[in-house]
C-alpha cells in the first residue's frame, strides 16, 4: 500500500496463514483497508500460486487476485524454529487468519489457545468448512462441498434440470467476508476488554445462513424450494427473459406502480386487468401463463431497445452481461473497480478492485502481490529481531526462505 495513503486499519497488523481463496480473499479486505498483511507461506510457496491457466512472472491469475497489499514471509512451519518465529510474530500481531482443517494449527503448536495465552489481545480467526466443533469438523471441504451441502446449489439452474454451482466461488468468498466481520467485531471489543477473541468461521455456517428467506420460506411452510431458474419464489416479474436479438433482459417490476408500468411499456395494458393476474397472489398462481405472455413480447425487439424502454419508465432492468462487457461498463472504471497493480519487474496485472469506498481524498494505491519471500528477511529482521548471520544461518538450514529476483520458486510455474 503506497506510504501516505493511510486506510481506517492502519496500524493493525494481520497474521496471514491461509491459502487458496476463502482466507485470502478475507485478509485481501483487510488490507485494502489499511491493515498490514504478512503472509506466512512454505517454502513451495502457498499452492494458488500454481493454479492454471493464466501466469504472470511464474504467478497465477488466481493468486494475484487475491494477494495484493500483503507481505510474503517463508517459514517451514513444520520445524519446530519455523513453528517458534511464528509464534514470535503472532505476539507482535494484532490479528491471526488460517483456513487450515481443525487441529492443524493445534499439533503444530500453534493452536488460539496456546497464542492467546502468550498474547491475550490476539484476535485469532479460524475459516474452516465446517466449524472448529461437530460431527463434520475434520470433513475436507471446498466452494463446490459446501454449495451443495448447504442447499444453496439445489436452487441454482431451471426446474427439471441438474443442480448447478453458482458462477461465483460464493462458498469461498462469503466465509472470507463473515471472517472480516468477526475479525473487526473482535478488534472493536477488544479496545474497551484489552483481550482478543477466537473467531470460529464455517463456510457450511455461511451458507446456511445465505439461504435467507428461502430458508425461513421452508422452515414456516414445510415446503422444499425448487430451483430457482429465471425467476423469483415470490415475485413473477422479477425474471430475466430472452430478447429477440437472443440476450437475456432482467426485469424486477416488484411494485404495483411498477408492474401496471411494464404493462403500458410492453404494450399489454389490458393485462393489468387480467383476473389472473389482478393481484401479487394471483400473478404468482398464474406464473407460467405470465411468463409465456411476456416473453413472447420481448422476442419481439432487441434487449437494448427494451432496456432503454424499461429505464425511460423508471422500471428496473439490466442487461444479462458477459465477464468482458461487465468489467468494461464505464460505471465499474467510474467507481475504481479495477485496480492495476505493477510489479518491480515491470508486469501489470489488472484485477477486480476493493468495493468499500471510503471518504478519502481518492483511492488508495494498492501493491503488488508478493513474490514467494519477498519480505522474509525485513519481517523477520524487523519484528522478531533476527540479524544478518541468523537469517542466513536459517535459510542454510531451509527453516525460511528469502526471494531472490530472477530466481525461480519451488513449486511456483516458471512462464
Amino acid at each position: 500500500m503506497e506510504s501516505g495513503k493511510r486506510g481506517p486499519l492502519s496500524g493493525v497488523r494481520v497474521l496471514d496463514l491461509t491459502q487458496f481463496l476463502s482466507g485470502p480473499f478475507g485478509t485481501q479486505i483487510l488490507g485494502d483497508l489499511g491493515a498490514e498483511i504478512i503472509k506466512i507461506e512454505p517454502p513451495a510457496g502457498e499452492l494458488s500460486r500454481g493454479v492454471p491457466p493464466h501466469f504472470v512472472e511464474g504467478d497465477s491469475a488466481y493468486y494475484l487476485a487475491v494477494n495484493r497489499n500483503k507481505k510474503s514471509v517463508v517459514i517451514d512451519l513444520k520445524t519446530e524454529r519455523g513453528a517458534e518465529l511464528v509464534r514470535e510474530l503472532a505476539a507482535h500481531s494484532d490479528v491471526l487468519v488460517e483456513n487450515n482443517r481443525p487441529g492443524v494449527m493445534e499439533r503444530l503448536g500453534l493452536g488460539q489457545a496456546a497464542l492467546r495465552a502468550r498474547s491475550p489481545r490476539l484476535v485469532y480467526c479460524s475459516i474452516s468448512g465446517f466449524g472448529q466443533t461437530g460431527p463434520d469438523r475434520d470433513l475436507p471441504a471446498y466452494d463446490m462441498i459446501v454449495q451443495a451441502m448447504s442447499g444453496g446449489m439445489s436452487l441454482t439452474g431451471e426446474p427439471g434440470r441438474a443442480p448447478v454451482r453458482a458462477g461465483i466461488p460464493i462458498g469461498d468468498l462469503a466465509a472470507g467476508m463473515y471472517g472480516v466481520m468477526g475479525v473487526l467485531a473482535a478488534l472493536v471489543e477488544r479496545q474497551t476488554t484489552g483481550e482478543g477473541r477466537f473467531v470460529d468461521v464455517s463456510m457450511l455456517d455461511a451458507q446456511i445462513a445465505m439461504l435467507c428467506y428461502q430458508g425461513a420460506y421452508y422452515l414456516l411452510s414445510g415446503e422444499v424450494p425448487e430451483p430457482q431458474g429465471r425467476g423469483h419464489d415470490s415475485i413473477p416479474t422479477y425474471r430475466s427473459f430472452e430478447c429477440g436479438d437472443g440476450v437475456s433482459l432482467v426485469v424486477t417490476a416488484n411494485t404495483e406502480r411498477m408492474w401496471a408500468d411494464l404493462c403500458k411499456v410492453v404494450g399489454l395494458p389490458h393485462l393489468v386487468h387480467d383476473p389472473r393476474f389482478k393481484d401479487p397472489d394471483e400473478r404468482l398462481a398464474n406464473k407460467a401463463a405470465l411468463w409465456e405472455i411476456l416473453e413472447a413480447r420481448f422476442r419481439s425487439e432487441s434487449a437494448q431497445s427494451w432496456l432503454d424502454l424499461l429505464n425511460s419508465a423508471s422500471i428496473p432492468a439490466a442487461l444479462v452481461k458477459t465477464v468482458d462487457k461487465a468489467l468494461n461498463a464505464s460505471q465499474v472504471a467510474h467507481r475504481d473497480m479495477l485496480v492495476e497493480l505493477r510489479s518491480g519487474a515491470g508486469s501489470h496485472v489488472r484485477v477486480p478492485g476493493n468495493p468499500i469506498k471510503l471518504d478519502t481524498s481518492g483511492p488508495v494505491d494498492a501493491s503488488y502481490p508478493p513474490h514467494l519471500g519477498e519480505h522474509t528477511n525485513v519481517v523477520l529482521g524487523e519484528y522478531v529481531g533476527l540479524d544478518t548471520d541468523e537469517l542466513r544461518t536459517l535459510q542454510n538450514q531451509g527453516v525460511v526462505r528469502q526471494f531472490v529476483p530472477g530466481m525461480p520458486s519451488p513449486g511456483v510455474k516458471s512462464r
